[in-house]
């Protein structure tokens, strides 16, 4: 799957949705930044937020920032907010972790083109949903770490591939985003 084209050169802006963030988006959103950073890619900018404002103000769950940090991540600056709809417009990206949440972002108005879900780009389980471990078990957050991290790298890999993709389209006149041109 490919990403949609960034809407302003030199500048890719991310945005990762889950229910209350405090599990999942904060994680991905912790996993993109990071691997962003290895990557050498400065101008991608990521943060995350919650449908709802349950958790708005509050430290990732404790669970989720352990098994981050047992990774190797660092979770301490994180804090919930509830999504801005207002803002949906500015991201080139939004990533929902769910279906219910990919319905909620688009009766919020993002546009369709640019809201996908996360596991759209997992390379094991193309368009599966990314599950809330918030009511279960240590193994959840494992599970979620794990896809997150591998859907990770795929994003960052189109992301690093990106602008060869869009040099070679603009030698022969051809357009990256699937579109005819």
């Amino acid at each position: 799957m490919r990403l949609p084209e960034p809407r302003r050169a030199g500048h890719y802006a991310l945005e990762v949705v889950c229910s209350g963030n405090i599990c999942r988006s904060p994680s991905a959103d912790i996993i993109l930044a990071a691997k962003a950073a290895d990557a050498g890619l400065d101008h991608v900018v990521v943060t995350s937020s919650g449908i709802g404002d349950w958790h708005a103000g509050q430290p990732m769950d404790r669970r989720s920032a352990a098994v981050l940090t047992a990774a190797g991540y660092d979770p301490t600056r994180h804090r919930a907010r509830q999504v801005d709809a207002a803002a949906l417009a500015s991201y080139d990206l939004v990533l929902a972790m769910d279906r219910t949440h990919l319905e909620d972002l688009r009766a919020l108005g993002a546009d369709p083109a640019r809201t996908r879900l996360f596991r759209d780009f997992d390379p094991v389980d193309p368009g599966g949903e990314v599950p809330d471990p918030y009511y279960g078990g240590p193994d959840g957050f494992e599970e979620v770490l794990s896809m997150v991290e591998r859907t990770s790298d795929a994003i960052i890999g189109e992301l690093v591939d990106a602008p060869a993709a869009a040099e070679a389209a603009a030698e022969t006149g051809a357009r990256t985003d699937g579109a005819a041109p």
